[in-house]
């Protein structure tokens, strides 16, 4: 079965193209490394919460944006063999390909899918 990553960030509004870019570049290493499908959204209707919300989950500013992403992965053996080389990859260093937003509050996880249709 597959395996999904998930993440979750704000990131600058003025900063999307950059994002985009820096997304498109992380997109081929993760599938030389594996992943089946990478999906990046930028936040369109986020709305804040009294309690939670994705906003209130990254601390997200009135000049940011909400970003949700994810990762498909064919498994979890897969994905936990290639993030390691991902990591090192040069292509993703942060002097070659930098984050626009502060990673900090990013938050992600590992999830195994239940239901598909």
């Amino acid at each position: 079965m597959s395996y999904i990553d998930a993440f979750v960030a704000a990131v600058p509004t003025a900063n999307k193209e950059k994002y985009i870019r820096h997304a498109s570049e992380a997109v081929v290493v993760f599938k030389e490394h594996g992943a089946l499908n990478v999906v990046e959204c930028w936040g369109d209707d986020v709305p804040e919460g009294e309690t939670t919300s994705f906003p209130m989950a990254v601390k997200c500013q009135p000049e940011e944006t909400v970003v949700f992403s994810w990762i498909e992965w064919p498994s979890r053996a897969v994905r936990d063999k290639a993030m390691p080389l991902i990591m090192k990859d040069p292509r993703l260093q942060p002097d070659v390909n930098p984050m626009p937003f502060d990673g900090k509050r990013l938050i992600f996880g590992g999830f195994e899918p239940m239901v598909l249709e």
